[in-house]
């Protein structure tokens, strides 16, 4: 689905690849990496390859193939065989291990690397839910998509390619409507407007390319009138253009009775601008009846879950089924034997002034019970993602992807050309494994060969990271000052280990860790801040996070907590947590959390701030954002005016009670303080940061 929802998905299977690309790669790699010569698999013509559309008939046209070359009988695959070519959980040398039972009522989850990039920071959360019935917690797996692999998932679900639906989504608009913009009406009706004008004035015939002007404004305008998926904000909208543009013809046929100075100009009207909450009509692929292989979907409004917590021990409940309202559109998926999907895909959820939020957000749930944890990310599979555990050395891609953006060099000459390559290793990896295992699909059913497709498809996204990995790494290195990859990857700073915080990943920065010094020199005598509504101090250090809008929504946090949640759920800011820069003596009364070190914050590969008050707005659609006032340099960000209204963001929240303890938790009164250590020493916190809780809390 690509921008205004008008384009259907794209099939996910890729096509053979220019063989100059698989001679880059062979002579980069040898053919121990690949288990072959790439050149010579290209050089087989007689060889069936992959097309983009029929990933299923080329499988079957191996399988023909190869069978014709063999013995009867010999190189079948029963469905047992097949079904039992599913990916493993988690391998021996998996960077972070997968529970298969995790922790019930942990607030913030904890967090899992998946293998691949289809998912944000290759990463998930699983969460077990305590439940108050007998039947066991309530186990999900939270996660968000990289926007390139929404056609993988979209491929899975029974959409129809041809048929887009009309579903209206409730906004929050202030300006112009998003139909208005799309069809240009506005402009239309005013560029006929100021040609009518132009011959009145001078007393001249209206000309045909004026009254072919007034004509299409009309149509366009009298298209929204006559559709019937129209809101009655878009019929309002559509009704005053109409009566300016009966106005315009009203005019031209009355042209010379009344002068232009004193009644005869065709009156200027300002664009139609709605405030408030409006319904919007955009276009989704329709459900379609399940084919073999595609899984059943159904649309409907966007919702979240809506979980409950104790505030005092920060234990998170949910009975499986209470959500609450969102704006937007979600797919409801059914994956079979009582697990089930939810995604929120990207052009449905980010147009105008939509819940920007929400994009790419997948739920995965699993029947209730406990011990699903690792079948939950197997899931993933199911549709067409990567769904194993991540490798130590597959880690290290999504750690170079997050320099690149923090460090702004994807307009590097060199890293710009080898993201070019890189994105095309998944295809060649494709390619090896159907040439050299398409006796596998020897009969094999049409649904059975569909599986082995998508288990290829999800095995080259994976097996191929490492290759795409040291690519990158070199052009980085070069782009960096460094020698090559290898005296890159000796920097101290240097470190493609994630580090688990609260129910997330974070990710470090080695353009920090090599300079530490000068890092420190920058906020010398600065302090990060967070301050807190009065009253939610204890309910906060009890849940162990300080968690964004979208976090705390998932945690059973009720809305409130944070000062514009609202807005920032359009402008992006919802997905990040909010701080702010101040002179470390100015920070004095409470409640507040302060982070007298920021060095161990700001070392996070999604910190971004601005040094104003801009809603943390991601959004590029919303009149908050701006790229030249926006910054991702922690130099830059370290200079923001200690007294105006900055904001610092890092995705997802930090872990008070751990790596990113606060220095000093400032309490408004003494009965607060009191509350605040009675929550800490129930969790056996009797330390923070390495000092004592009595040194913390003030």
């Amino acid at each position: 689905m690509g921008s205004s929802g008008k384009t259907t998905h794209a099939n996910y299977a890729t096509a053979p690849t220019h063989p100059a690309a698989f001679e880059e790669i062979a002579a980069e790699d040898g053919q121990e990496a690949w288990g072959e010569d790439i050149t010579e698999i290209i050089s087989l013509d007689h060889q069936p390859s992959l097309s983009d559309d029929t990933p299923i008939e080329a499988l079957a046209g191996a399988a023909l193939h190869n069978q014709e070359q063999q013995e009867d009988g010999a190189g079948d695959v029963s469905s047992e065989q097949a079904a039992s070519q599913d990916v493993p959980e988690t391998s021996p040398d998996a960077a972070m291990p997968i529970p298969e039972t995790p922790p019930e009522g942990t607030a913030a989850g904890v967090p899992v690397l998946v293998g691949g990039a289809d998912l944000q920071d290759s990463a998930a959360t699983l969460i077990s839910y305590h439940s108050t019935d007998d039947a066991g917690p309530r186990e999900v797996l939270l996660t968000t998509l990289n926007e390139g692999a929404e056609a993988k998932l979209m491929d899975a679900l029974a959409l129809s390619g041809e048929k887009l639906i009309p579903v209206q989504v409730e906004e929050e608009v202030n300006g112009r409507l998003p139909i208005d913009e799309d069809k240009q009406l506005y402009e239309l009706s005013s560029k006929a407007a100021i040609s009518i004008n132009s011959r009145l004035k001078k007393g001249e015939p209206i000309p045909p390319h004026t009254l072919d002007y007034l004509t299409t404004a009309k149509s366009a305008v009298q298209e929204v009138l006559d559709d019937p998926g129209s809101t009655q904000d878009e019929l309002t909208m559509a009704g005053t253009y109409k009566q300016w543009l009966d106005g315009m013809q009203h005019r031209i046929d009355t042209a010379g009775q009344v002068p232009y100075d004193q009644g005869g100009k065709v009156p200027k009207i300002n664009p139609y601008e709605h405030t408030g909450t409006a319904l919007v009509t955009k276009m989704m692929p329709a459900p379609a009846e399940a084919a073999q292989g595609q899984l059943a979907a159904t649309v409907r409004d966007a919702s979240r879950i809506k979980a409950s917590i104790d505030t005092t021990t920060g234990t998170t409940s949910w009975d499986g089924t209470s959500r609450s309202k969102a704006n937007g559109k979600e797919y409801a998926v059914d994956l079979g034997e009582g697990y089930t999907a939810v995604y929120r895909p990207y052009a449905a959820n980010s147009e105008g002034q939509g819940e920007y939020s929400l994009r790419g957000q997948l739920e995965i749930h699993a029947p209730q019970g406990a011990g699903h944890g690792q079948d939950l990310v197997k899931r993933l599979g199911d549709l067409h993602l990567v769904n194993r555990a991540m490798t130590t050395k597959e880690a290290e891609w999504t750690y170079l992807v997050n320099n690149i953006d923090a460090q702004g060099l994807e307009g590097k000459p060199a890293v710009k050309e080898a993201l070019g390559k890189a994105a095309h290793m998944e295809e060649l990896q494709l390619q090896e494994l159907f040439h050299s295992n398409a006796h596998q699909a020897v009969g094999m059913d049409a649904e059975q060969l569909s599986g082995l497709a998508k288990q290829w498809q999800i095995e080259a996204a994976a097996s191929c990271l490492p290759k795409k990995v040291r690519l990158v790494r070199e052009a980085v290195a070069t782009s960096t000052g460094f020698t090559n990859g290898s005296d890159l990857a000796a920097s101290p700073g240097y470190d493609p280990t994630p580090k688990p915080t609260g129910g997330w990943l974070t990710w470090s920065r080695f353009d920090l860790g090599n300079n530490k010094a000068a890092m420190a020199q920058a906020w010398k005598g600065k302090s990060l801040t967070h301050s807190i509504n009065q009253g939610k101090l204890a309910a906060i250090l009890s849940t162990g996070v300080l968690a964004s809008t979208e976090r705390r929504a998932t945690m059973g946090i009720s809305s409130g907590l944070g000062m514009s949640e609202g807005a920032d759920k359009y402008t992006g800011g919802a997905s990040s947590v909010f701080m702010r820069v101040r002179n470390s003596t100015n920070v004095k009364t409470g409640p507040q959390l302060v982070w007298d070190d920021p060095l161990k914050v700001v070392d996070n590969s999604s910190l971004y701030g601005y040094n104003s008050d801009h809603f943390g707005a991601i959004n590029p659609d919303h009149h908050h954002y701006s790229t030249t006032k926006m910054s991702k340099d922690p130099f830059k960000i370290a200079g923001f005016n200690p007294v105006g209204q900055n904001e610092v963001m890092v995705r997802h929240g930090l872990d008070l009670l751990g790596e990113h303890a606060p220095s000093r938790i400032l309490c408004s009164t003494a009965k607060e303080r009191t509350q605040v250590l009675k929550v800490l020493k129930a969790k056996g916190i009797n330390h923070l940061g390495g000092k004592p809780i009595d040194q913390v809390l003030q």
